[in-house]
């Protein structure tokens, strides 16, 4: 991706680039950073009267091969019930060749890491990117590219890595000379707290899993979350952290470099008390 020269973007205020956009793309995991952040674009769209121009992206990661979902239970159905909260249409993405578990055991044979973080890539933008390219050509601007604004609930606070992430940059694989993509990051100087108070003060439902411990809701066990995030995940869902200890065995290639799934699960097996 080519990052804009500071100098240009610094007139663009967030209402210049909704305004500015023919096609407003908000990616939705569900969690609690893209729910707030569709509630800020929400308001920007509204204010500048082109909330018509705004679809809700959800990239679907798939089951297990005996169809034990990849992520939270009831992710996809509350993307749509936020997204008809705003009155916003939503695309679910599913890549072709199959979805995160079937992509791990019949093509990668590695479990992706923070290096390697081909499930990102692959299940979520390469997906989002074709979506882009339906809903371009549905609008059917001839003459000029059309501007596609492409929103991420991303936050510096988050790690160090999203800390460095430039909030507005030009997406060049997604860009052609039928579009121009940029890719915004919206609430990226949020805190947690501001996140949460944007929600209650939306009145949107959100996912019943943070109630449960959770500080993040993407796949439900994921390589990048927390140890007691695993553990809790591991305790809330032990069907799905079954399938992945036995694939991690199959494949004889740890979950994470310093936690098996092994471990985790065993982590999460409440213990007996000897007396």
């Amino acid at each position: 991706m080519t990052q804009i020269d500071p100098m240009e973007i610094a007139p663009i205020t967030p209402a210049g680039l909704v305004t500015g956009a023919d096609v407003i793309v908000v990616n939705s995991s569900g969690g609690k950073d893209s729910q707030a952040m569709l509630d800020y674009v929400a308001q920007l769209a509204a204010e500048a009267g082109v909330s018509d121009r705004v679809t809700v992206v959800h990239n679907d990661l798939g089951a297990t091969d005996t169809g034990i979902p990849i992520e939270w239970p009831g992710t996809a159905d509350l993307v749509h019930r936020q997204a008809a909260h705003y009155g916003f249409p939503v695309v679910v993405t599913r890549r072709d060749k199959g979805g995160l578990f079937q992509q791990l055991r019949n093509e990668r044979r590695k479990w992706p890491s923070a290096s390697a973080r081909w499930c990102t890539s692959d299940q979520k933008t390469g997906q989002g990117r074709k979506a882009v390219t339906r809903l371009v050509r549905e609008l059917g601007i001839t003459g000029r590219p059309a501007e596609v604004l492409y929103c991420l609930g991303l936050r510096a606070q988050e790690s160090p890595g999203r800390a460095r992430k430039p909030v507005l940059e030009i997406d060049k694989a997604g860009t052609s000379g039928r579009r121009v993509m940029r890719r915004w990051l919206p609430i990226h100087d949020w805190s947690d707290a501001q996140v949460w108070d944007r929600i209650r003060a939306s009145g949107v439902p959100y996912h019943p899993a943070y109630d449960r411990g959770m500080t993040r809701l993407s796949c439900s066990l994921c390589v990048l979350a927390s140890r007691d995030d695993l553990i809790r995940a591991a305790r809330l869902r032990p069907d799905l952290a079954a399938e992945y200890a036995a694939l991690e065995t199959e494949l004889n290639h740890r979950f994470r470099a310093d936690m098996s799934m092994a471990d985790i699960i065993t982590a999460a097996t409440p213990q007996e008390v000897s007396r």
